[in-house]
């Protein structure tokens, strides 16, 4: 007799391939989604966030141009163009009279307006100035190693590629930012590496030990709280000896924020080991004779490691903004260093914004590298939420 009719159900093995993108898995995706870790359901999660996936894309593709910004630029950011004060920003165009030319600019030709005492720039739209690529352009030293002079963009051959305009200087405000890049993203990760290491530390003591460590550290944070965070950057930034060199003072502002920042991830770490140090494998640790600095780092912390790489990534934009409000105001980086809030400050003034608009330009990076944090946080927050 038959399976079938003695009655027994029939089983089945789907051998279709797993798709974490199905809401309900059955079958084997359901064993396979039972047997992953956390951090694989968190990166399946994740990857659904297209919003979030987009935004961690963009800080990538940042954050891998920081070593070669010297080959990125088309000029040395601190090269002054006489001739080109204040000029406005040239269009990069692709055909000509209607023919393929390829990417290319038009010469600038200016006259002095003795009414206004400012030049007038005019486009000479007869000469064609096709751009270089991958060409030897201004020499410089890349990563203060060895000398070389390669580009990945170079200006025509007698021409100029201004493409975002030049400030009072006739520095080139585009090769300006693609350099303040550099500080002003690396300010954020070391910033948020102190203040990580910091909310750690406190948070795993307080919420661990308890008792009158906990009192004491919950005090230090009510104390660092209530304290107006602007006017103590404004005091602390304002201690810095003015004789510090740029490196000097550029570790002193991450050392300032990263120090003012740690509060807030401190009692998030706190809240949640005072729940898990009941858990039995923190009992089973204790019996076994592990150290309090052992069960914190390797049985407590990394069960919400997700949480706090959500709650880091969030932390890094307050870092960014923190610097460029401080070099905006004159208390933070100074030139030559440059940064993104150094090129802001040189526009603070209202004559600067209303005849010469382009020196804003820097504010464009910094709205969308904080946009991308943002986004880019709300998506690990989601995805490492396990009842989200």
């Amino acid at each position: 007799m038959s399976v079938e009719a003695r009655g027994r159900p029939r089983h089945f093995v789907d051998q279709a391939a797993f798709d974490p993108g199905l809401s309900e898995p059955t079958g084997v995706e359901s064993e396979a989604v039972d047997r992953a870790s956390s951090w694989r359901l968190t990166w399946w999660k994740f990857r659904k966030h297209r919003v979030a996936v987009a935004a961690g894309l963009i800080l990538i593709a940042f954050y891998a141009l920081i070593p070669f910004v010297e080959v990125i630029a088309p000029y040395n950011p601190a090269k002054r163009h006489g001739d080109f004060l204040y000029a406005p920003p040239q269009g990069l165009h692709l055909f000509h009279d209607g023919r393929f030319v390829g990417p290319y600019t038009h010469p600038y030709q200016f006259t002095f307006n003795l009414e206004t005492f400012h030049r007038d720039y005019t486009v000479d739209r007869t000469t064609v100035q096709p751009v270089r690529f991958l060409c030897r352009g201004e020499a410089y030293a890349f990563w203060d190693l060895w000398e070389t002079d390669w580009h990945l963009v170079c200006p025509p051959e007698g021409g100029t590629l201004f493409l975002a305009g030049t400030d009072r200087l006739g520095r080139d405000v585009l090769s300006r930012i693609i350099a303040g890049a550099r500080i002003s993203l690396t300010v954020g990760i070391v910033g948020i590496a102190v203040s990580f290491a910091l909310g750690l530390f406190f948070g795993g003591v307080a919420g661990y030990l308890g008792g009158w460590v906990d009192n004491v550290v919950q005090r230090l944070i009510e104390i660092l709280r209530s304290l107006p965070e602007l006017p103590l950057w404004l005091a602390l930034s304002a201690a810095l000896p003015p004789n510090w060199s740029p490196i000097l003072v550029f570790f002193g502002i991450t050392l300032i924020l990263g120090l003012l920042d740690w509060p807030g991830l401190a009692r998030a770490v706190r809240s949640k080991l005072l729940s898990l140090r009941e858990e039995d494998y923190v009992r089973a640790a204790e019996l076994m004779g592990a150290s309090k600095a052992r069960i914190i780092g390797r049985h407590l912390i990394p069960n919400f490691m997700s949480h706090l790489i959500a709650s880091a990534t969030l932390s890094i934009p307050s870092m960014i903004l923190g610097e460029t409000a401080l070099s905006f105001l004159g208390l933070g980086l100074r030139p030559p260093v440059t940064s993104w809030g150094v090129l802001l400050n040189e526009a603070q003034n209202l004559a600067a914004v209303q005849l010469h608009p382009w020196l804003l330009a820097p504010i464009l990076p910094v709205v969308i590298v904080v946009l991308a944090f943002n986004f880019l946080g709300d998506g690990l927050r989601d995805a490492a939420d396990p009842y989200h």
